[in-house]
């Protein structure tokens, strides 16, 4: 497998994103961002990079510029930011690393722009996500936005409403140079636990299908550190119950509109297998703000 990442810019490759997209989302016409807009904002500042293998496009990463909303008052100038609005990889391309290569890629693309922060949305339950947005790239969140996209028809989104964490990508800063470059231990739950960092909403497990579901009495953090758990296969829970989907929609909306209220920041991401099942979690922390990761 040879890949290679480059801009798009001619009618026939930017033909191939629209079905590209097609085939990822598993979606119609109305879902698709449409050749006139990708032209438009690939001609205009904007960014619009493919992935190759040989001449097989099967990944791209779509962004444009906009304005960061901390400061409304401050003139745009100083506001500006990527706003980096779709990725997506064919799915045998998928676990091969390509996705962060592609974020790479646009990072390198946004420095030269001289602009230091990235924003993107993806959906707080889909732990595949989180692993490479938060753990891996480094991102963090402190926005959690409710059903920001409206009822959404495509197969990997229908049915449960459009929540999204919107993430921080301080791209310039010591703590993603760190994250990116460097040799960062990994995560494991012992470090927090040992800290006196709480699950909040610890999930139990089912005997009938063994899908785990939310926390009864999900509890509210009070130190530091806390650790929130999403599902680890979020569209596997759908599949099968959609109500329990539902459910775990409506109970991490809750917790972490709460947390993200009360000055939490969402700052890291692991994996762990605990009471013999796979486990996903959020590392929160009290007191670090936008202003603590972007130290650039």
């Amino acid at each position: 497998m040879t890949l290679t990442i480059r801009p798009l810019d001619s009618l026939d490759e930017l033909r191939a994103v629209e079905e590209l997209q097609r085939q990822v989302w598993d979606s119609g016409d109305l879902e698709v961002a449409p050749l006139h807009i990708l032209t438009t904002v690939a001609h205009n500042g904007g960014l619009l990079l493919g992935a190759f293998d040989d001449d097989v496009l099967v990944g791209f990463v779509f962004g444009f510029l906009g304005t960061d909303a901390a400061n409304p008052d401050r003139p745009a100038l100083v506001r500006l930011k990527h706003c980096s609005h779709m990725l997506g990889v064919l799915p045998h391309y998928r676990d091969h690393s390509l996705g962060y290569q592609l974020k790479l890629a646009q990072r390198e693309f946004v420095i030269k722009q001289g602009i230091r922060l990235i924003t993107w949305t993806y959906d707080p339950l889909e732990s595949r996500n989180a692993r490479l947005n938060i753990a891996r790239l480094g991102a963090v969140c402190h926005t959690y936005q409710r059903n920001i996209y409206g009822e959404m028809a495509d197969a990997l989104n229908a049915g449960l409403p459009s929540d999204r964490f919107q993430v921080e990508w301080w791209i310039t800063s010591a703590r993603i140079q760190e994250r990116l470059f460097g040799q960062r231990a990994a995560l494991v739950l012992d470090s927090f636990l040992s800290a006196d960092a709480p699950i909040l909403n610890p999930s139990e497990v089912a005997a009938d299908d063994g899908l785990p579901r939310p926390a009864h009495d999900p509890r509210a953090p009070d130190g530091t550190f806390a650790l929130i758990e999403i599902p680890s296969d979020f569209q596997a829970i759908k599949a099968h119950d959609l109500a329990l989907a539902r459910a775990w929609r409506q109970q991490t909306r809750e917790i972490l509109e709460t947390v993200f209220a009360n000055g939490y920041l969402v700052t890291d991401f692991f994996h762990e297998t605990l009471e013999g099942r796979r486990r996903s979690f959020y590392a929160l922390s009290f007191g670090h703000g936008p202003a603590d990761v972007n130290d650039d």
